[in-house]
């Protein structure tokens, strides 16, 4: 019956997201970290003139702490 049917439920912040959820969280997790610290990189090689090492080095911080992020919010599948 329609009245017995529990609603679904609306996922908290400790939940974690399943099947496609999980792939698109990876992909803008690394997306993201990559974004911000190179951009965080770029404005720190125009500040100190280091010709985009400073970029380099923020694409692949965020890189890396995009990783951490999806190890640490998704872990090893069950």
């Amino acid at each position: 019956m329609a009245g017995d049917q529990k609603p679904p439920s609306a996922g908290g912040p400790g939940d974690s997201p399943s099947g496609a959820g999980q792939g698109w969280t990876a992909l803008s997790y690394l997306i993201g970290g990559m974004l911000v610290w190179g951009f965080i990189g770029w404005l720190v090689d125009r500040w100190l003139d280091t010709g985009g090492i400073a970029t380099g080095v923020g694409v692949v911080l965020g890189m890396a702490g995009g990783i951490i992020l999806v190890v640490r919010r998704l872990g090893t599948p069950t």
